[in-house]
């Protein structure tokens, strides 16, 4: 007889224990314990439906619709060759991003954006760098919906009762109260995993609108007097600051990668199944809609409206031209689909800000923010949203400044921290790709930037307090 091997039981027991590992040991590990107290990772049972969510809610909203007036600058050739080159490049960054959130399959995860970039940049460059794009992304953002959605609750208001209940109609700034009082509410959801219910709805508000829109807008043909060719600049120094613009609107309407490796934060990692996996499965069919939605509303809305498509875009035209020949009742599904997105949006743009919020109480008292400072966080950034909206509305002039200066987040960056973190060999392929659009991203916000500085020395601002127009 043969005598029993002693090592089988133990090599079973270790491969037992690994295969252990593997599965779940990396699903409750965090970098920090007290990570677990906060907003973005809280929770990690995502999954690549989550994704898509999220994905789609953050990256199509209203910008999309002003896609249109671009073409006015550009033309119709160049206009779809630079947002088709658009679109791919920060599909490319984007997927950069999904594989920089773990680059080692059971190492250190980047649930966040800065903490990205302080890891590449060093702590003081990657705050100089990224920190106010960042930040304008998320708080900026939400302060744009906040006018957006105030402004279209009275259109809805309006359309919804003529002249019928308009004797002491509110006024826009008491709109914008209105409409954060109902984003405060909804932002009491703890977590970023638990509102992917509420990125669903505002994914398919915003799917629903733009779909609507252009489909109305072609179906009503093109309006009288309409001309495709660009629009004629004064002199070269504004036929420049045009292209810029067009340019600019086209950089713009891509957004959502400042929450890219926040959202895969949501989701389990293991060594088995990484969560790049699921996360990239969700952003791919994600671009597939947002393509299917970015294409028609600004080929169709330019077919339609040509070089009279309002700087507002193509729902503005729509109201400028349809408003009589379209029932009230599609103009007020539009305006009210339009009015959900922006508030389901403003929760998944706000969730950064929280949890950077609450992450300074966490980490000071080393236990998990109360629920009853939770809520004032939520509330009190949602007044200062307001306060700033209110206060400033001056600063959709600047959009175009702080919008060229947001730009290397989605363009530039992602192709530095893959060289930094992930050190392809010098002279290969990735190595001159990421260098290359880097360098391009980079001159591309430098260009941005003069150019919006240079409109503003030109033309002036006009500087207003307290006294915020109306939506149109």
């Amino acid at each position: 007889m043969g005598t029993p091997s002693i090592t089988s039981p133990v090599r079973k027991a270790v491969a037992s224990v690994r295969g252990y590992l593997e599965e779940v040991g990396h699903l409750t590990r965090l970098a920090d314990p007290r990570d677990a107290w906060l907003p973005i990772t809280e929770s990690r049972s995502g999954n690549a439906y989550y994704a898509a969510f999220h994905s789609l809610s953050s990256g199509i909203g209203f910008q999309a619709l002003v896609l249109p007036a671009a073409f006015t600058f550009l033309g119709w050739a160049w206009a779809i060759v630079c947002l088709t080159v658009a679109f791919a490049w920060q599909l490319y960054t984007l997927w950069l991003l999904v594989k920089l959130h773990e680059p080692v399959a059971g190492g250190t995860r980047y649930s966040r954006y800065m903490h990205l970039a302080t890891t590449v940049f060093g702590e003081k460059w990657g705050k100089i760098l990224a920190l106010l794009p960042v930040m304008y992304l998320s708080a900026g953002n939400c302060t744009a919906l906040i006018i957006v959605g105030g402004g279209s609750m009275k259109l809805l208001f309006n359309i919804a009762c003529g002249q019928v209940c308009l004797a002491r109609p509110l006024t826009t700034v008491e709109w914008y109260v209105v409409f954060v009082c109902v984003a405060a509410l909804l932002s009491q959801l703890p977590n970023l995993n638990s509102i992917a219910g509420v990125s669903l709805v505002g994914a398919a508000a915003a799917v629903a609108y733009c779909t609507m829109i252009w489909v109305v807008s072609v179906a009503k043909g093109r309006v009288a007097g309409v001309s495709y060719d660009p629009v004629k600049a004064t002199g070269a120094v504004d036929g420049a600051i045009g292209i810029l613009n067009g340019l600019g609107i086209i950089a713009f309407a891509f957004r959502g990668h400042n929450l890219v490796l926040e959202i895969q934060a949501t989701m389990p990692s293991t060594l088995k199944h990484p969560s790049h996996v699921p996360m990239w499965k969700g952003v791919k069919v994600a671009y597939v809609i947002i393509a299917f939605c970015l294409y028609p509303v600004a080929i169709g809305g330019f077919w339609a409206y040509g070089d009279q498509i309002p700087p507002n875009g193509i729902l503005s035209a729509l109201y400028k031209f349809h408003s009589r020949d379209v029932s009230r009742l599609v103009l007020g599904l539009a305006t009210l689909l339009v009015i959900v997105n922006c508030l389901t949006t403003y929760q998944i743009f706000a969730m950064p800000v929280f949890d950077n919020m609450e992450t300074g109480y966490v980490h000071k008292k080393n236990r998990p923010c109360p629920w009853w400072l939770r809520s004032g966080f939520r509330a009190f950034f949602g007044a200062v949203n307001l306060l700033i909206a209110v206060a400033l509305p001056f600063l959709s002039e600047l959009a175009g400044l702080l919008g060229g200066i947001s730009l290397p987040v989605t363009l530039a960056y992602p192709c530095f921290m893959w060289v930094a973190i992930m050190r392809p060999a010098k002279g290969t392929a990735m190595w001159c790709t990421n260098w290359a659009l880097g360098s391009l991203g980079m001159g591309l916000s430098f260009v941005l930037i003069v150019g919006n500085l240079w409109g503003l020395v030109e033309k002036g601002m006009h500087v207003q307090f307290f006294k915020p127009a109306d939506f149109q």
